[in-house]
C-alpha cells in the first residue's frame, strides 16, 4: 500500500493519528492525504516513520508536533505550536504559522512560506526555520541552537535571551532583544543562508543570502554579573 485517504468530516483525529502510528508502518505506507482538517487540534503529532503527509487546509494546535523522521505539509495555515518540539524530518506551512511555530524543536526543517506568529522559535534547541513573510515580537526568545532566517521584518525583542542560536534577517527588525546583537555576516553565514534558502523550496528563490543581518548572542548574560544591578 502506498497511499492512504482520510477525511476528517467523517473520521476522528484520534482515528487517523492511530493509523499513523500503529498501522501506517506495517502496511507500508508512503503517503497520507488528510481532507478537511477545518482546524481541527493535534493532526499528525507524534510521528516517528518516513512518511508523507498532506493535511488539505488549515491546521489547529500542534500540528506536527513532536515529528521525527516525517514530511508534512500543510496546505493552508498552523495555529499555536506547529512542530513544537520536531526531532527531524520537515514541516512544511504553506499559509500562516500562529504563536510558538517550532517552539523547542531540536532538530529538521521547519518552512513557513507565510507569517510567523509571536515567539516564534521560542526555546530553539537545533532545528532550524525558515520564514518566507515576518516574525512576531520575542521571535527566537533564549534560543540555545539551531538557526532562524527570517526573509521579512522582525517585531519587538528578536533574540531575547538568546544563546548559541544564529539569526538571520532580511528585513526591518524593531527591536533587539537583552543580549541580542548585530555582527557582520561571513562567507559562511551567507552559504549557509543560501543552503537554508534552497532546502525551503521553490517558493524562496527570489531572496539573496546576501540580503541578510546577522544576529547572536553577545554572551553578556552567560556569567552572573553582581555589578550589573539586573541591567542588561
Amino acid at each position: 500500500m502506498e497511499s492512504v485517504n482520510f477525511d476528517l468530516a467523517s473520521t476522528s483525529v484520534t482515528e487517523v493519528n492511530r493509523f499513523l502510528h500503529k498501522e501506517a508502518a506495517g502496511q507500508a505506507v508512503q503517503a497520507v492525504r488528510i481532507a478537511n482538517p477545518d482546524g481541527a487540534h493535534n493532526i499528525a503529532v507524534g510521528l516517528d516513520l518516513p512518511i508523507e503527509v498532506e493535511i488539505d487546509g488549515h491546521a489547529g494546535y500542534y500540528a506536527a508536533g513532536m515529528n521525527k523522521e516525517a514530511k508534512v505539509t500543510i496546505a493552508g495555515s498552523a495555529s499555536t505550536g506547529v512542530a513544537e518540539n520536531m526531532m527531524s524530518g520537515r514541516v512544511h506551512v504553506k499559509g500562516f504559522a500562529s504563536n510558538a511555530a517550532g517552539a523547542s524543536a531540536q532538530g529538521g526543517l521547519l518552512v513557513i512560506e507565510g507569517d510567523a506568529g509571536l515567539r516564534c522559535g521560542i526555546s530553539l534547541k537545533g532545528a532550524d526555520i525558515v520564514v518566507k513573510g515576518s516574525v512576531g515580537s520575542f521571535s527566537a526568545f533564549m534560543a540555545q541552537a539551531g538557526r532562524l532566517v527570517i526573509c521579512g521584518d522582525a517585531g519587538d525583542a528578536l533574540g531575547d535571551s538568546l544563546y548559541e542560536a544564529v539569526l538571520y534577517v532580511r528585513g526591518n527588525i524593531k527591536s533587539l532583544g537583552a543580549d541580542a546583537r548585530e555582527e557582520p555576516m561571513t562567507a559562511a553565514d551567507i552559504e549557509a543562508v543560501a543552503q537554508l534558502l534552497r532546502a525551503a523550496g521553490p517558493a524562496f528563490s527570489g531572496f539573496q543570502a546576501r540580503e541578510f543581518k546577522r544576529i547572536a548572542s553577545a554572551r553578556s548574560l552567560y556569567h552572573w554579573n553582581a555589578d550589573a544591578n539586573q541591567e542588561y
